[in-house]
């Protein structure tokens, strides 16, 4: 009789278990499709994103994770280096709640002192003298008061005459344009062609800008057999017809890049050409008794084409080091809070960045810069692809 009211007891202890697993069981059921409706139901700019779900992660180091799995299995610790520890994840934590790192104090002063925050980018590889005091930095937005300067000394800048037959190139894409190079800040400009200008904020011009830079540098490839095509879309006087801000920019050349690549499959790479703010003493450079514009590349940090985008960044700036000494002031890498991040750098592995020299610089300085940088990438891009002799039957890819 015992034994008998034990084992109902038993019974009703493990019914009793059961029940309580599969109430917790419909609970959490619940919970998931209540929080999955609420989640598809707010407007799509308060969602949570792949991107911001990626953004958070990338805060994380590798070394957290090996550190983490290691103390469940020391195999994983052999990937940890020997000489540091391992990363805190209090620390990580703490910097991605409130994005201050201790190993970094600028994280910190940015916030406090005016401008600062100008700075809080990353040097991926530094040109000769380019270190945190002189990195490049985008201008602020224009102080034009809804007024443009007049242009003048553009009777100064000399054009390349354009050649009736000019001589075929050993290499050729065979018509193929692989190379697409547009302006997001498209009114980018540069003093000496602004009458009466003085302040950097103010370098903006819808006359005499970038633009001019993006023909150049379509020229200066084509020399080479690189085909290439030019967008002329004045995205900076988009934004004005739609009093959109300065920061959403990106928004707007977006759209214009998407539908490029989606009409010429061949297009390959992307180039950004953009103006730096600093001045000349940073962003010139003698060459062999010749004055050059100093480039600077920029890769977003935020995108999912950050590794490729940087590499073939990182092989453009060594091949000019070695030709063109001190042309480069290195390859710089922005995101967060500030900085779009992208850049449009998610559209292809090969997209690129550029400030092509600062406020103070002429466009004989400029036109020699995309000269040397067409002759680099030439080289780049001839290696990396399968080549042809104009009239073959082979073409590169």
């Amino acid at each position: 009789m015992k034994r008998s009211r034990y084992a109902g007891t038993i019974a009703v202890i493990q019914l009793g278990t059961v029940i309580k697993s599969l109430i917790f069981i419909l609970v959490l059921l619940l919970f998931i499709f209540s929080l999955s409706g609420l989640l598809t139901s707010i407007k799509p700019k308060y969602r949570i994103t792949s991107d911001s779900v990626n953004s958070a992660a990338i805060q994380f180091p590798g070394e957290l994770l090996y550190a983490l799995l290691s103390r469940e299995n020391h195999y994983f610790a052999q990937s940890l280096p020997k000489k540091n520890e391992a990363p805190s994840l209090a620390g990580q934590l703490f910097k991605l709640s409130t994005n201050i790192s201790f190993d970094d104090p600028r994280s910190l002063l940015g916030r406090e002192l005016p401008g600062f925050f100008a700075y809080d980018n990353e040097i991926l590889l530094a040109g000769e003298g380019t270190n945190y005091t002189n990195m490049p930095y985008e201008s602020a937005p224009p102080e034009t008061n809804g007024k443009e300067a007049d242009v003048h000394n553009v009777e100064n800048i000399k054009e390349e005459p354009k050649e009736e037959n000019p001589p075929s190139p050993p290499l050729s894409t065979n018509g193929k344009k692989v190379v697409h190079i547009y302006n997001t800040h498209s009114r980018e400009s540069y003093l000496p062609y602004l009458k009466g200008v003085k302040n950097p904020d103010s370098a903006y011009s819808s006359k005499i800008n970038v633009t001019r830079l993006s023909e150049k540098l379509q020229s200066s490839l084509e020399k080479k057999g690189i085909g290439t095509s030019v967008s002329t879309t004045d995205v900076m006087g988009i934004l004005d017809k739609k009093n959109k801000k300065f920061w959403q920019a990106y928004d707007e050349s977006r759209p214009i890049v998407q539908e490029a690549m989606a009409k010429n499959r061949d297009i390959n790479y992307l180039i950004d050409i953009h103006r730096d703010a600093s001045r000349k003493n940073l962003t010139t450079v003698s060459i062999k008794g010749k004055s050059y514009a100093k480039l600077a590349f920029v890769v977003g940090g935020d995108n999912a084409n950050f590794e490729k985008n940087y590499a073939l960044a990182e092989k453009i700036h060594k091949a000019l080091d070695q030709k063109y000494p001190k042309l480069s002031r290195g390859v710089f890498k922005k995101q967060g809070s500030g900085n779009n991040g992208k850049y449009n750098q998610d559209l292809s592995g090969n997209a690129l960045l550029i400030e092509a020299g600062g406020v103070d610089n002429t466009f004989e300085e400029l036109y020699a810069s995309l000269d040397a940088f067409a002759d680099a990438f030439s080289g780049i891009y001839w290696n990396a692809n399968e080549v042809s002799s104009p009239g073959s039957k082979k073409e590169a890819q």
